[in-house]
């Protein structure tokens, strides 16, 4: 990663999601089987491995939490590319309904049950790398809205939905964005990383 790239002088929130082409990260009931248009991922996986080489930190809301715990932790993620990163990196669930958070017989991931803005902040300033958001569209909203995102990074998935539940709302505002790389796959998926800007 470049230094123009990383020219913050706190920890970065990179917020990294799935999405079909016309903007939905889920279905009307948050459901997911739109990622089955691609049925192999493994070249975006791969490629993503260099994209959280900086990545210490991830950061999930309390439904992306659980879905990802009942599957990357399992014997039925063994052999995808990113499940060591996936299951080794530390993790921070912001939930104030669980009372723990097992990640199978690995480290569990911590639990904050307070103000989610207010903790991201506390841990910008502390020294670490980058934290990413997985999935948890209303942690990513809060953030955006608030302004604690420095980078989107988007695997755009090659199908068209017509509705479900968007990354972004009227809530999150107006921000301005730097396109800092683009690439394609065989699969048709296209990543696209964008830096956040201020809003105007």
């Amino acid at each position: 990663m470049s230094d123009t790239e990383r020219d913050t002088p706190h920890r970065r929130v990179v917020v990294q999601e799935l999405t079909s082409l016309d903007g939905f990260v889920a279905g009307r009931s948050g459901e997911l089987d739109f990622f089955d248009a691609v049925p192999d991922y493994g070249e975006v996986d791969r490629y993503n491995l260099r994209l959280l080489a900086d990545t210490d930190l991830a950061l999930l809301g309390r439904k992306t939490y659980q879905m990802f715990s009942d599957y990357w932790p399992t014997e039925q993620a063994q052999g995808e590319v990113v499940a060591e990163i996936v299951n080794s990196i530390p993790k921070l669930v912001f939930s104030s309904t669980l009372d723990s958070a097992p990640w199978g017989d690995r480290e569990p991931a911590q639990l904050w049950p307070g103000d989610v803005v207010e903790r991201v902040q506390q841990l910008r300033q502390e020294p670490g790398g980058d934290m990413i958001v997985w999935g948890s569209i209303t942690l990513a909203r809060a953030l955006l809205a608030a302004e604690r995102v420095d980078e989107i990074q988007l695997h755009v998935v090659p199908i068209l939905l017509g509705h479900g539940r968007r990354l972004l709302d009227e809530d999150t505002g107006m921000h301005a964005l730097t396109l800092l790389e683009s690439k394609g796959y065989d699969s048709g998926v296209v990543t696209l990383r964008y830096r956040v800007g201020r809003a105007a």
